[in-house]
């Protein structure tokens, strides 16, 4: 029975609301579990699982699978496609502790999952600041945002989410996707991006890291000179004085640097002040 007559059987339709586009391809499902689960075992949390399609693939090669579904409506669906021995969470991955659902469960620790275009940012998001708990993410992706995880400095896709998830991730593409591998069909094409936790990390995400890429990528046509103007406070002296430390000129523009410049730009940032 194909996603399509499973949902009419079913009553149901596809969620605009929800970013619904089901897999269909069961040849990119496989690929995605066997991204997610070399070695097999482990714990595999799948974001939106949808109809089961990446579920089915994952069940026979983790220890477990933890499966993260908004759609109330599709539960009855998924544990009869599935089966009782899927772990379900009915909730919204933005609002899931994610670190609490992987806690106690074999390692690997792996998320995985066909993201919504619409939060597909957020998640990424989410999934920097687990780096440090999770042992690999394989994530369905609009081709254009793989495009940005995978972009090089000085290139017009390169941007703050690029150094976001180059700082904590080595990203790889495992494979494109056509947009006749979803159900309803989508406007654009996706691929599959593999996101492996460098340890250590290339750069700390804190407030003083976010707030320098943030800056640097807010005003993207002018120099760093101009948009890091009061960076941390800094006086126009101070601002020069530390971007010739890090070696960064600030005649160049935010996307022309790397993540290990931001990073060192932020090294030299004053402490955050304490609370009581």
């Amino acid at each position: 029975m194909t996603i399509g007559e499973l949902l009419r059987t079913h009553g149901l339709a596809p969620k605009k609301r929800f970013g619904q586009n089901f897999l269909v391809d069961p040849r990119a499902a496989r690929l995605i579990a066997e991204a997610a689960t070399t070695p097999t075992g482990g714990t595999v949390l799948e974001i939106g699982p949808g109809l089961g399609a990446l579920t089915r693939h994952l069940m026979p090669r983790a220890s477990t699978v933890i499966a993260i579904e908004r759609d109330r409506d599709l539960l009855p669906i998924l544990r009869s496609e599935i089966g009782e021995l899927l772990d379900i969470v009915e909730g919204d991955a933005l609002d899931v502790d994610w670190a609490s659902k992987l806690k106690g469960h074999p390692r690997p620790h792996v998320i995985a999952g066909n993201l919504p275009y619409s939060i597909t940012g957020k998640l990424l998001e989410r999934a920097v600041r687990m780096a440090d708990e999770v042992d690999r993410a394989v994530f369905m992706v609009q081709a254009e945002v793989a495009d940005r995880l995978l972009a090089s400095p000085d290139t017009s896709e390169y941007g703050a989410l690029t150094v976001f998830v180059q700082a904590a991730f080595g990203v790889t593409r495992l494979l494109s996707a056509k947009a006749g591998a979803f159900f309803p069909r989508p406007e654009v094409d996706s691929a599959v991006v593999v996101l492996s936790p460098l340890r250590p990390p290339r750069a700390e995400e804190t407030e003083a890291f976010r707030a320098a890429v943030k800056a640097a990528f807010g005003a993207r046509r002018k120099t760093l000179r101009n948009a890091w103007k009061g960076l941390y406070g800094w006086s126009r002296e101070a601002l020069e004085a530390h971007a010739h430390t890090a070696g960064i000129s600030l005649d160049a523009r935010g996307e022309t640097l790397d993540v290990d410049a931001y990073a060192r730009l932020a090294a030299l940032a004053p402490p955050p002040p304490e609370t009581e």
